[in-house]
């Protein structure tokens, strides 16, 4: 049996005056999963390379992408320790093009709780995020970077069971974000999502995201 999903994505920034679209078509091949990624530079004047990536990925164990017209590689591995019986999820990131090494580690403290830190080398600094499940319905997520000592913040609420309704806060460029997503296990995905940047000195048009998944067994 064959399973595939296809990711769509769209996004349009007023300020712009420009709309870009991508897509994403991913194939299970035993334990591992092929992806191709395109945008509308790929397809735009004609057939071409850019905007192309391609990725094999490990569920839990790796991930290899490669992006086409850039020559460019990013490894991810990922691994799973126990510390005082808690789960410590831990990440390793690296981009050969951007020379730039990412650490990520979450500590599970149970199905409510969990911390995360975040490290990029050489940047001389971390950050950190707490997330709390209330009532198996709202999230609540503060995070903290201790360079720039700077908070965000984001707040999501399951309604109806598939909905999620999601906000968003980032203080230091003051970027506001509102999302509402839906699964189902037979419609596939829809998020949709739009920001605004409260620094402007006047209030501008968001920018707005629309997004969908299938999945297909043949």
């Amino acid at each position: 049996m064959l399973k595939a999903s296809v990711n769509a994505r769209y996004e349009t920034e007023a300020e712009k005056e420009a709309a870009t679209g991508g897509a994403t078509v991913t194939f299970n091949a035993g334990d591992f999963k092929l992806r191709a990624s395109m945008t509308d530079a790929t397809v735009i004047n004609g057939p071409s390379l850019n905007g192309l990536s391609l990725a094999v990925e490990k569920p839990d164990s790796f991930i290899f992408d490669y992006n086409v017209p850039k020559n460019d590689f990013k490894f991810q591995f990922m691994n799973s320790v126990s510390i005082l019986e808690k789960p410590l999820n831990l990440k390793y990131i690296h981009s050969r093009g951007e020379d730039k090494t990412t650490l990520d580690g979450t500590l599970v403290f149970d199905s409510a709780n969990k911390l995360s830190v975040s490290h990029k080398l050489g940047s001389g600094g971390c950050k950190l995020k707490y997330s709390y499940v209330h009532g198996g319905l709202t999230t609540f997520e503060p995070s903290y970077d201790i360079k720039e000592d700077s908070w965000d913040f984001a707040v999501s609420h399951k309604v109806y069971g598939n909905d999620v309704c999601k906000a968003t806060y980032q203080t230091l460029s003051r970027n506001l974000g509102l999302h509402w997503s839906r699964s189902s296990k037979l419609g596939g995905s829809l998020k949709v999502s739009a920001s605004v940047c409260l620094d402007d000195d006047e209030l501008k048009l968001p920018k707005l995201t629309a997004e969908t998944s299938w999945d297909f067994d043949s």
